[in-house]
Order: C-alpha cells, then structure tokens, then sequence
C-alpha cells in the first residue's frame, strides 16, 4: 500500500470516525430524537425475524465486547493470566463462534428483508446498506481466523494490540504497527472505521438506547407529588 495512504487510512481517518460517531450521534439525539430508534417489523415473518434477530445480537455483542476488552485491557493484566498465544487461540475460537452467529443471523435478516415484498417495500436505502456493511465486516473478520491460524506464536495478535490501543493513547507513528500485516486485516480495520462514520447517519444509533438501559436501573427515584400536597406546602402569599 502507498505509505502516504496508509498514514491516512491508519493514522488520522480512525480520528476523523471516531469524532464523527461520537459528535454525529451527541447531535443526532439532542435535534433528531424522533428518529432514534429501529423501526419495527416484527409482524411479518415473525419466526424468521426471532432467530436472525437473536442469533446477530447474541454474536455481535460478544464480538464487540471480545474486542473491546481483548484490545484494550492493559497487556500486564492479561500477561498476568494468559499468555500472548493463549490470548490470540482465546480470541480466534471465541470470535470465531459469535460471529458465525452474527453473520447466520444477519445472513437471515438480509433474506427477510429481500424475500418479502412489504418489508422490502419498506427498507430505506441505508437500512440496506448499513446491513451488508456490517455482513461484510463479519465475513472480514472471520477470514482473519485464517492468517491468526499461521501465526499461533502471538506475534501478530499482540501487533494488533498495539495499534489498536495506540489509538486511544495517540501514537503518532501508530500507522506504521500495520506494515506488512495481511491485507485482510487492514480491510477488517478500514471498514470498521468507516461503520463508526456512518454510524450516527443509520438505525445503528439506537445502539446507544440498549447501553442508556444499564444507567436507567440506577436512576434515582421519582419524587410524586399531588396537586393538593404541592399547594399546601407552596409558602402562603406575602409571608416572610
């Protein structure tokens, strides 16, 4: 790859996603909130849309979970209790696993979506496109089983780690963690920045609702009052 593309594409463009989804999504729910939810289809095909519907979201959360955390956790922590190879065959047999899950169910979703005439009557372009991206990026990401299988020493795994937490810190030659790492895995990267961009812009954004329900379970209690008990303890006209 041209070095200065891969300066682009690996050192700022993950940046410029990530301030888009953060930033997109804070003003998509402050001016848009109407439009902040996955519109439902749940009568049409019922059985199909059960199996699809739990098969991606049981996959894709541990998936994501399985990166944030295998990615992000300080390498002394997990040095402590696995070592780099362990942690790379932990990586390729539990992802391997949830997203076969994830792209099963969203395999059957696409189907349901294609097959029945008013649900596909009813899909807005993005809703579409925002399907395949994320069925391509599964199929990515199992593809990297492949190459992680040829190199079961670790090596590579920890790479990835590196630049995946350069990142967060701001390296600034993080780009250059990614020379020579096969193709597969810089497309796995490349499109999953771009998710993050388009985020904000699709039905993914409802996303955030499903975290906003954890906070919502320790929300302080309501304070109820009648109308009678507000007037009564409301201080009398021209008192002092």
């Amino acid at each position: 790859m041209n070095p200065y593309l891969q300066s682009f594409l690996f050192g700022i463009y993950p940046y410029i996603a990530l301030a888009v989804f953060f930033l997109g999504s804070l003003v998509r729910f402050d001016r848009d909130q109407y439009t902040w939810k996955s519109d439902s289809s749940q009568l049409l095909r019922r059985r199909e849309l059960r199996w699809g519907s739990n098969l991606f979201h049981f996959g894709i959360l541990v998936v994501f979970f399985g990166h944030l955390f295998g990615f992000l956790i300080p390498e002394p922590l997990v040095d402590a209790v696995m070592t780099a190879q362990q942690h790379a065959l932990l990586a390729m047999a539990g992802g391997g696993l949830a997203g076969l899950a994830a792209l099963a169910g969203l395999t059957m979703l696409i189907h349901r979506r294609i097959a029945d005439p008013r649900i596909h009557a009813n899909t807005r372009t993005w809703d579409m496109a925002i399907l395949i991206l994320l069925w391509l990026q599964l199929a990515l990401g199992l593809w990297t089983i492949y190459f992680s299988a040829r190199h079961l020493g670790g090596a590579l795994f920890v790479q990835l780690v590196h630049y995946v937490q350069g990142i967060v810190v701001f390296r600034g030659d993080n780009a250059v963690l990614l020379a020579g790492v096969p193709w597969v895995y810089q497309a796995h990267i490349a499109l999953g920045l771009t998710i993050f961009l388009v985020f904000p812009f699709t039905r993914l954004a409802h996303v955030w609702s499903g975290f906003g329900t954890v906070a919502y379970l320790f929300r302080p209690a309501q304070l109820v009052r009648t109308r009678g008990a507000a007037r009564d303890s409301a201080p009398a006209a021209g008192g002092s």
